[in-house]
């Protein structure tokens, strides 16, 4: 670990130039005293640091001093430097390691090349937070501890405690064996068996986690995708209802937090999102949509239309008649 820190060092200094012990010490998500320390450290390895003092000062290394590090060829490294930096770098709590890895990128470059490739990156933007609807997409927050534990699981091949919160149970500790970590629409999920069954579990709702020493129950190889693929079709088909409805923009997110899954989604003919989503049964489609009235509009399936009809029409004739009783305001 003070390794990877200490190059990450150096390749900071190489290329911001002069920085201060506060200023390494947020970039490397470490303390001032330890920013210090690997400075001593980095002068005793011989590497030229040295320090500035004064209102300006900071800390920098002698001109021409360079790392060797194994190059990167121009459009590697762009594409690299392109994707890096998008919304997925918190994914997994691996954005510190990701921060990282793009200093060693830009480091690895010739120096001819390294300002190319810098501004070129910052002429793509990938996966931003909003699109052309003003559509603002929140990723699942997962504490960077718990993420910790069940990331070395995984790779560990170890099995897993967790505090899982269930929706609408209240919180209980189970162990798993890990498989895999898939993220999906900024939405990351614990692959996973539990007693030889297979288990899903959404990574926001892992309350806290601890790996276990014993071996987990898995194969060695796995196919991440098939099995993906595979749960999310017998999910999908448990007596749930798909359902494409076209929503108002301002409401699509009301519209999100009552479905189960999103399958696909673009924009119709007049801008509106366009979306194939999937609700728990065909009663609950037609009470999430009641609640949108006009907002939204359910194109599939035939049924669920008919039933929206019906339920309008009803209301339509008991609010189309007389009343027959008077108001009487304050009345019994």
């Amino acid at each position: 670990m003070r390794a990877d820190r200490l190059v990450s060092l150096v390749l900071l200094l190489r290329q911001r130039g002069r920085l201060t012990a506060d200023t390494l010490a947020r970039e490397l998500e470490v303390s001032t005293r330890t920013v210090l320390r690997d400075i001593e450290a980095l002068s005793a390895a011989g590497v030229p640091v040295y320090a500035q003092r004064g209102r300006h000062g900071g800390f920098a290394l002698l001109p021409g001093f360079r790392t060797e590090l194994t190059g990167l060829n121009h459009d590697e490294a762009l594409a690299l430097l392109a994707a890096g930096p998008g919304r997925g770098e918190q994914v997994f709590g691996l954005g510190a390691a990701l921060a990282s890895a793009m200093r060693k990128v830009v480091d690895a470059l010739p120096e001819s090349h390294q300002a190319t490739a810098s501004d070129g990156a910052r002429r793509f933007l990938v996966e931003p937070e909003t699109d052309l609807l003003s559509r603002r997409t929140v990723a699942d927050e997962v504490p960077g501890a718990t993420m910790v534990e069940v990331r070395r699981a995984v790779l560990a091949g170890h099995k897993l405690r967790i505090r899982y919160a269930a929706t609408g149970q209240p919180p209980q500790w189970r162990t798993v064996d890990p498989i895999g970590l898939v993220t999906v629409r900024d939405r990351g999920y614990l692959l996973a068996t539990r007693s030889g069954e297979d288990r899903t579990y959404r990574l926001s709702r892992v309350l806290a986690a601890e790996e276990l020493p014993e071996p987990a129950q898995r194969p060695d190889r796995v196919d991440l995708d098939r099995i993906w693929r595979e749960r999310a079709a017998r999910f999908l088909s448990d007596d749930h209802i798909a359902v494409l409805v076209r929503v108002n923009p301002v409401r699509r997110e009301e519209l999100l937090g009552t479905v189960l899954a999103v399958r696909a989604e673009a924009p119709d003919a007049d801008g509106r999102p366009r979306l194939e989503v999937t609700f728990q049964d065909a009663r609950h489609a037609e009470w999430a949509l009641w609640q949108l009235g006009t907002d939204a509009e359910a194109l599939a399936p035939q049924s669920l239309r008919n039933a929206l009809r019906d339920r309008a029409a009803t209301v339509a004739a008991r609010y189309g008649q007389a009343s027959r009783e008077p108001f009487r305001p304050g009345g019994p």
